[in-house]
């Protein structure tokens, strides 16, 4: 009897460790930012780190703030380029920091961010692909602290009504499953863009060639982000 047990949890213990290594090999092997230095962008000003919080802060102070989950395995610096720009349209920027680099293991991770810059008074959270999935998700059970949902090759999860949602993604996106977008209501297409120019990580498995820059599709990504939330925060 002593020798079965020891035999199992021998076996047992095996296995956990095998998933553990698995686990580390494919969390580590992720999509690194390129031409993105943190410590190039980072000032006392206007972008300060706290934690795991990168915040964006326009030179005149705002009421309006947006939480961004990065992409699945995305390094989160990445999406930097694209928050500076909202930043420069006097929107409040926070950028979450994921464990392994995955907002599955942390999607919970606004409730870190509402207490550190209490004069917001217009809160959005939004993301990329999966980031923007574990957004909705957040969105959906907080639909009393969230004014609106920014997803980026993603789409809404959760009980998230389209007109408080913004949805925008490439035409050229090969990785999004567009046929999980049945709603019509405040979805852009934007042509020639793909699933990974939202972000500065260069290109990704299984996604389609862009016929744009990443510059362009994250100008016309900024464009619909502004235009939404203008409306949102006048109703």
């Amino acid at each position: 009897m002593q020798k079965w047990l020891k035999t199992t949890l021998i076996s047992l213990l095996s296995l956990v460790l095998i998933v553990a290594v698995a686990f580390l090999i494919y969390a580590f092997n992720y999509y690194h930012a390129v031409d993105v230095s943190k410590e190039a962008l980072v000032n006392e000003k206007t972008i300060t780190t706290d934690g795991k919080l990168t915040i964006l802060s326009p030179s005149t102070p705002s009421e309006t703030g947006f939480i961004f989950y990065p992409g699945g395995k995305v390094e989160h610096i990445a999406y930097l380029p694209m928050l500076e720009k909202l930043r420069q349209n006097g929107i409040t920027c926070v950028l979450v920091e994921m464990p392994f680099n995955l907002a599955v293991l942390n999607s919970n991770a606004a409730d870190n961010v509402f207490g550190k810059i209490p004069e917001i008074k217009n809160w959005y959270i939004g993301g990329h692909s999966l980031g923007g999935a574990m957004a909705s998700n957040y969105a959906s059970k907080h639909q009393d602290q969230i004014k609106g949902l920014i997803l980026l090759g993603s789409y809404i999860y959760g009980d998230i009504p389209p007109s408080n949602a913004l949805t925008v993604y490439g035409s050229l996106d090969g990785v999004l499953d567009k046929s999980k977008i049945t709603y019509k209501e405040n979805v852009f297409v934007i042509e020639g863009g793909n699933h990974a120019q939202f972000g500065n990580y260069g290109p990704q498995k299984g996604d389609g060639t862009a016929t744009i820059s990443s510059e362009q599709q994250q100008k016309e990504t900024v464009d619909h982000i502004i235009d939404f939330i203008k409306r949102k925060d006048k109703s």
